[in-house]
């Protein structure tokens, strides 16, 4: 098989291009090969390795930055997802796509399911529902793995930020009313690989028959607040230098961002199960395994 790996340099996508190789010949690009605001060079890339599969790992992510810039945003999360579906439907290709919780108005506090109707509050979720729409409409056999709160052991990410100003400060303030599930950059990534490997060969008749968006996050659920609370506490553990005294919450108004964030990021799990027969680990065990990356775990 041939791969196609876009987003080389993304926290998911340096990962993917560390777990993919095993099924097949994969090409991994980056900005460096390939400028996604010029959509007839992502063409003649395309074009040029014809790939089977396309996994598009590639994304404008600054969601601040998506508001004041929502062309580029339009152009890398919808316009050139679309292109590349519907050459993956002209070429008996195949794609994997990955969305966000944005594309949802964040109101009430049931999960939402795969076939909940986005309302984006954002720049950036309206990118990323403009993509899932393109990638959907294009006929493909496609897999849309739609998750949350993504962070690495490497990268800039909420854990990183928190590690840092911990190591800083005795006082922090965190978010306390957003909702969601903190997802591994590495666990989506070997989810996807687990997909892929089901497969057998075949990932086009496969997600022709079971494609289609699904809800990839870990189980459980907890604020910004929570999950900076379980970082510092497992640091601390493994002897990591944190500093903070105090972790004061805050609701979203105290702390104003450029864009608005949704106040319910759970996502209904049901379909990854279904669907896939996986189940992930609880966003706590998740986090140690992203920390054992920085600092092994040791008794104290």
């Amino acid at each position: 098989m041939k791969i196609l790996l876009t987003g080389r340099g993304g926290q998911l996508g340096n990962i993917l291009n560390t777990v993919l190789p095993v099924f097949g010949d994969i090409t991994a690009v980056d900005r460096e090969e390939i400028n996604f605001l010029d959509l007839d060079s992502l063409r003649l890339l395309l074009e040029s390795l014809r790939p089977n599969l396309i996994v598009n790992a590639a994304a404008f992510t600054d969601v601040d930055g998506a508001e004041l810039d929502p062309k580029t945003a339009n152009t890398v999360n919808g316009a050139a997802p679309g292109l590349m579906a519907r050459w993956a439907n002209a070429n008996d290709a195949a794609i994997f796509h990955y969305s966000t919780d944005y594309v949802f108005d964040g109101s009430g506090d049931t999960p939402w399911r795969e076939d909940d109707t986005p309302n984006p509050i954002n720049a950036y979720g309206e990118s990323k529902r403009i993509g899932d729409a393109e990638v959907l409409a294009s006929g493909a056999p496609n897999l849309i793995m739609r998750t949350s709160w993504v962070y690495a052991a490497q990268g800039q990410n909420f854990m990183l930020t928190m590690l840092r100003l911990g190591a800083e400060r005795q006082v922090l303030r965190v978010v306390d009313d957003q909702i969601g599930a903190p997802m591994p950059a590495r666990m989506l990534a070997e989810t996807t690989a687990d997909i892929i490997r089901q497969a057998d060969g075949n990932i086009a008749s496969m997600l022709a028959a079971q494609g289609g968006i699904v809800n990839v996050t870990p189980e459980g659920e907890t604020s910004w607040h929570g999950f900076a609370e379980a970082i510092f506490q497992s640091a601390k553990r493994r002897g990591m230098a944190i500093q903070v005294e105090q972790l004061d919450p805050i609701p979203s108004t105290d702390y104003p961002l450029p864009a608005a964030r949704p106040l319910n990021s759970r996502l209904e799990r049901g379909a990854l199960r279904d669907r896939f027969q996986l189940r992930l680990p609880n966003w706590r065990d998740a986090l140690e395994s992203v920390l054992d990356e920085i600092m092994p775990r040791r008794s104290i």
